[in-house]
Order: C-alpha cells, then structure tokens, then sequence
C-alpha cells in the first residue's frame, strides 16, 4: 500500500460526529497532514449529538480544531465547500486518501453518481479518477435498495465502505470506547498505525 502521508477528512449530515472528530484527532496524533471538510448539515448534527458549535467560517473551524488537538503548524486545514481552488479538488495535487465520516446518504448518492456540486462531492470524485484509497462510513438504518445498489457500485470501484458497527468482543465499558472501534477500522484501512484497541487474539490487558 502506498505510504499515506496526507488524508481528507470530510464530515456529513449523518449521526455520527463523534467518529469524525475522534479520526482527525487520532490522524494528528499520528503526524498525519489532515485536510477537512464539513457540510451545513454536520454543523447541526454536531450540536445535536455532541452540544458543539462547529463556527462556521472555515478559518475559525481550522483554528478551533489546532487548539483542540494541539496539531503542529501546517498540519491542518480546513476548506469550504465552494473552495474550488484547494488542493483536494484537482488531481493534480490530490490527498493520499479520504475518508467521508461519517457519510450521509445523499454524499454517498453523489459520489456513486460522480456529482460535483461541492468540494466534498468533488474531492471523492478525484479519490476515484485517481484510484486513490476512499473510505466511506455510512450511517443510516435500514438501509434501502437505492442505498445497498449506491454502495455496491462504489464497491465494485474499489471504495471501501466501512459502516460504523461497533464490536462488543473488546467489552466496551464506555462511548468513547465503541468510537474508538469503529476509528480503529478506519486508521487500519488507511495503514496508520494505532493502540485503540487491542487485536483479535491479543489480551485485552496486552500492554498494560
């Protein structure tokens, strides 16, 4: 797998905030560069599911999240949504992977669609023309026709789809536990090394 030094993240309206702020921080911590992008709607799930206010200036949100993860100098930035000039919308200077999370079923629709309406839509675009890691994390229940058929094409074009399903073979005690799982999914989709969780056939305490 090719070495991945920087990954778009990308937050939509679907439940699910949590995941997403928890990737980008443990993206940071792993040194990544980390490029963001979030939707109108995330900034309502965010104050739904977590009490945040997402500002909603791209600038402010880039500072809000360096001060929250204490990322380093040109670590982080975040873009807006009709930011057609950033790095993410060309192929010609693409991350080198992306992960939507967690993603709404209108993004996936989109993506599956090869829409372009946005930077988001546009950035997954260009994973795709550029065959570059895309990692899609849907949440929604039950899943209809439209959205298995929408999933399954991107499938057959090499995205990952990885729904946030948490395990309960760790004995998660907390919510910050089962987060943990499902970014432990994505960070090992994504080759990033992590100490989440341990790994199956690993003692729950290993390392302790």
């Amino acid at each position: 797998m090719t070495k991945i030094d920087t990954v778009t993240v990308a937050l939509t309206g679907a439940s699910g905030l949590p995941y997403g702020l928890r990737l980008i921080e443990c993206l940071l911590r792993a040194g990544k560069r980390v490029w963001v992008m979030y939707s109108q709607a995330a900034q309502v799930v965010a104050k739904q599911e977590m009490n945040l206010t997402l500002p909603s200036r791209p600038e402010a949100f880039q500072q809000w999240l360096q001060e929250r993860y204490q990322a380093a100098d040109g670590q982080l930035a975040v873009f807006g949504r009709e930011a057609w000039f950033a790095p993410p919308a060309s192929g010609s200077n693409p991350a080198d992977a992306m992960v939507i999370c967690p993603c709404s079923m209108g993004t996936l629709a989109a993506v599956a669609h090869g829409m372009s309406d946005n930077l988001i839509e546009r950035a997954a675009d260009v994973m795709l023309k550029e065959q570059r890691k895309l990692v899609l994390v849907p949440r929604e229940a039950p899943l209809s026709v439209i959205h298995l058929e929408n999933m399954l094409k991107l499938a057959h074009l090499g995205v990952c789809i990885l729904p946030p399903s948490p395990g309960f073979y760790t004995h998660p005690q907390t919510i910050d536990d089962m987060v943990d799982f499902v970014v432990a999914r994505i960070l090992d989709q994504l080759a990033v090394p992590h100490q989440l969780l341990p790994r199956w056939g690993e003692s729950h305490h290993a390392g302790e």
